[in-house]
């Protein structure tokens, strides 16, 4: 119940009535031994893609199987296949293992185009109708050896799309593509365009009062009274804030539990959410930072420290501060010193990484401007783990002194001592 992967009843399904309609209005010829049109679902990770329409699926497939109607779903997700050729193979492994047959074909060897009329082959065999979703279709790039070249998801959406028309197999198929992406139609191939054609459904970011309901219907995964008050409103609380994901939100109702769990007690409480928010952010973090070099660690976490250690309410960081926060700190590391655009470029470079934000600020006529930097997450949570790298050890045993040091600057700032 607290996995967000899971396929639920409709009852427990929030906010998404409308998409709910459409896809099973969309899907409805099956029944009438119609091909449905092809589907494309847009929207941001954690809207209820994959939800809605594996939820749809199962109840069509209920009633076709009622009918003597043989549906089956064929899904993939793009994230991890590298190619075409892998895709087609993943598309044939699922077809056969929802038809309960074997492949019959090996994974290398022969060509892509083989490996497709197996494909085809099957859904004649064993389908009335098959509906192929592709999920996170937009990542199916495949090896572009030039940047004009045919990314790989649209040869794929063309060859399947036409299936039918060309008789390649003798039963309907539909395709459901699914993105983050709304302009992923602009990226498409002509041919694969007018070919795919989809119907549109789109799926906005939860608010929320919607990811609170999506949480209460899945609040009987714990004990009756193990839930203390505020739980709920809080978990879907800090989800809202990070872009409307129903998923992370799980997770985090669910991460609050282990917590709980493991710490031996019997209740989950507001601070178990607390933490485990900023454990999810650790990790987050820490994800985002691999690949770093030291010098834009050091920068980030001079700048990090800054609003931490501050005794005024920062709810920006100068620039000039951070930078000389920064100089202090490789100093103290005896690190290579890197100069004032060294350090600038490497704080837009963690703009890309959406570790902060920044903007340009004045301080008054021939006072020069700077930028200022706004942290995404918890500067905290950052600065502890950037101090976790083994560059950064001396770091614990010269708290004082760098806080001291970050009060001295920000005092010099914004006072001109």
């Amino acid at each position: 119940m607290l996995d967000p992967d899971t396929v639920i009843d409709e009852d427990r399904i929030v906010g998404r009535d409308q998409q709910l309609d459409d896809i099973i209005t969309y899907l409805r010829p099956i029944l009438q031994s119609n091909r449905p049109p092809n589907m494309l679902l847009y929207g941001p990770s954690g809207t209820g893609k994959s939800l809605i329409i594996n939820a749809v699926c199962e109840q069509v497939s209920d009633l076709a199987t009622a009918q003597d109607i043989r549906f089956g779903v064929v899904q993939i997700n793009c994230q991890t296949i590298k190619s075409h050729d892998r895709a087609v193979y993943r598309l044939v492994e699922n077809a056969a293992a929802e038809a309960g047959v074997a492949a019959e074909i090996p994974e290398s060897g022969i060509s892509t185009d083989q490996k497709l009329r197996r494909f085809y082959e099957l859904l004649s065999e064993y389908f009335d109708s098959v509906i192929i979703i592709l999920d996170e279709v937009d990542l199916l790039v495949g090896r572009q050896r030039d940047p004009n070249d045919e990314p790989a998801y649209s040869k794929l959406l063309y060859q399947l799309s036409r299936a039918s028309q060309l008789g390649r197999i003798e039963g309907d198929i539909s395709v459901a593509a699914l993105t983050n992406d709304p302009r992923f139609m602009e990226n498409l191939d002509g041919r694969a365009e007018s070919s795919f054609n989809p119907q549109d459904v789109v799926f906005p970011d939860y608010d929320a009062n919607q990811l609170q309901a999506i949480l209460d219907r899945r609040r009987d995964a714990y004990r009756d009274d193990v839930l203390a008050d505020g739980i709920i409103p809080l978990s879907s609380a800090f989800a809202a804030q990070d872009h409307g994901d129903a998923r992370k939100a799980i997770d985090l109702f669910r991460k609050a539990g282990e917590l709980a769990d493991r710490q031996g007690e019997g209740t989950v409480r507001e601070e178990h959410v607390r933490d485990a928010q900023k454990e999810a952010e650790r990790d987050r973090t820490l994800t985002q930072m691999q690949g770093l070099s030291t010098q834009k660690k050091l920068s980030l976490y001079a700048t990090a420290i800054v609003p931490v250690y501050s005794n005024r309410n920062l709810n920006a960081v100068p620039s000039t501060v951070a930078f000389r926060v920064y100089q202090y700190i490789a100093d103290l590391l005896d690190a290579d010193q890197k100069s004032r655009d060294s350090y600038l470029r490497y704080m837009t470079e963690a703009e890309t990484y959406n570790f902060v934000t920044s903007e340009k600020r004045g301080r008054g006529y021939g006072s020069g401007v700077h930028k200022e930097y706004t942290f995404v997450d918890d500067p905290s949570v950052v600065a502890e783990t950037l101090q976790e790298d083994i560059r950064l050890e001396e770091i614990e045993n010269n708290e004082e002194l760098i806080e001291s040091v970050v009060n001295a600057q920000i005092n010099d700032f914004f006072e001109g001592n």
